[in-house]
């Protein structure tokens, strides 16, 4: 055991989500555990050749968040504002003692809103002078417009960090959350990714499979939603310790499998746990480029371990930079369903398609919450 002095690790004090099983955590905890898979649907609007969609059912941001300040507010926007009131409701104590002012949020995301990005774009193109546009729907077309968004919906006045890095986003904000309390910025972040349905990423999705950018012949399943995680840099109760988290770039597919092995391993070792004490392991599917590759690599790595797989994007669907969130708030609800009184260690996988590989490795805390007194040997 390195006996080196070791910074207090970030911790998972709880979680919320949208999902294609509804809105809460509840309908996102029993679809998991009941191994349910909602039906993939045709796309509202326009259809795109070989693309099915599991949407979150019955979700209006008007209806949802109300009238007020919702008029030109955008489907990724409204998923990121309610699922945060879901992750903050029951602390009105909180708002009222300005508790919440220096509380951060990172939010991960491929390129916010492709939808809002190109009508803002084709009405200024087509429109009878190319100035003829919305001003109120520009903010929609911004990254970092669903971040903003929230933190003012919400008065979270700490540092508000938008990472894009499509499904390696989850790992790179466990990144920048550890940066921002190691560095004193903030104890508490909101830690989250979203990602909306729309026909505009159907059809990128659709394009993006292949070197030249024909269309690709897979049929696809794209999920959408939001997951989100509060974060403090210490707590004595929690849900998980975040031990380890690292990520490397890769230039072509066949090398992901490499990249994501270095990355685990480097993780395992600054976590000071083996291949062996790994409890579960939720790694994405091999949707995109280099995915099957590191998959098959991450196979081999951890072949003779026993741990065991976990998997939500074949029942939520693709949910691109979502995807890693999900997968972290997946490993919560299957370590929720099987109580232990010893902390358990959980290995969270992501591959993104434009190069970049990572991995968070998280301390499961045992049943009641309590910090553990020692890691897992």
């Amino acid at each position: 055991m390195n006996q080196r002095t070791r910074r207090p690790a970030p911790v998972i004090t709880s979680w919320e989500t949208i999902s294609p099983f509804g809105v809460g955590r509840a309908a996102f905890r029993d679809g998991i555990l009941a191994g349910a898979a909602p039906e993939p649907v045709p796309p509202a609007g326009d259809q795109v050749p070989g693309i099915s969609t599991r949407p979150v059912p019955d979700f209006d941001v008007r209806a949802v968040l109300g009238k007020k300040g919702t008029r030109s507010m955008n489907r990724v926007t409204g998923l990121t504002v309610a699922t945060i009131r879901e992750l903050l409701a029951g602390e009105p104590e909180a708002e009222e003692s300005g508790q919440r002012r220096g509380t951060a949020l990172v939010l991960g995301t491929t390129t916010g809103s492709a939808q809002s990005m190109m009508d803002f774009t084709h009405t200024s193109l087509t429109g009878k002078r190319p100035y003829h546009v919305d001003p109120a729907v520009f903010p929609n077309t911004v990254m970092n417009h669903s971040a903003g968004s929230a933190a003012i919906w919400y008065g979270l006045t700490g540092p508000n960090v938008t990472v894009a890095g499509g499904r390696a986003a989850g790992v790179l904000a466990f990144n920048y959350v550890r940066r921002l309390q190691v560095s004193g910025r903030a104890r508490t972040v909101l830690c989250g990714a979203a990602e909306e349905y729309s026909t505009a990423r159907a059809w990128l999705r659709r394009h993006s499979g292949t070197a030249d950018g024909a269309a690709a012949d897979e049929p696809t399943v794209l999920g959408e939603g939001c997951a989100m995680l509060r974060v403090e840099a210490e707590a004595e109760r929690g849900l998980a310790d975040v031990l380890a988290v690292r990520s490397g770039v890769f230039a072509a597919p066949e090398e992901a499998g490499r990249v994501l092995v270095a990355s685990v391993r480097r993780a395992l070792a600054d976590a000071e746990v083996a291949p062996g004490d790994l409890w579960a392991v939720a790694a994405d599917g091999p949707l995109d480029a280099g995915g099957g590759a590191a998959g098959a690599a991450l196979d081999e790595l951890l072949r003779e371990t026993g741990a065991r797989r976990i998997s939500c994007v074949d029942r939520i669907g693709d949910t691109a930079s979502a995807a890693g969130m999900f997968q972290v708030v997946s490993l919560l609800v299957h370590a929720e369903s099987e109580p232990s009184d010893r902390p358990r260690i959980g290995l969270v996988t992501s591959v993104d398609r434009d190069g970049v590989a990572g991995c968070a490795v998280l301390s499961v805390r045992p049943t009641g919450g309590q910090a553990p007194t020692s890691r897992p040997a």
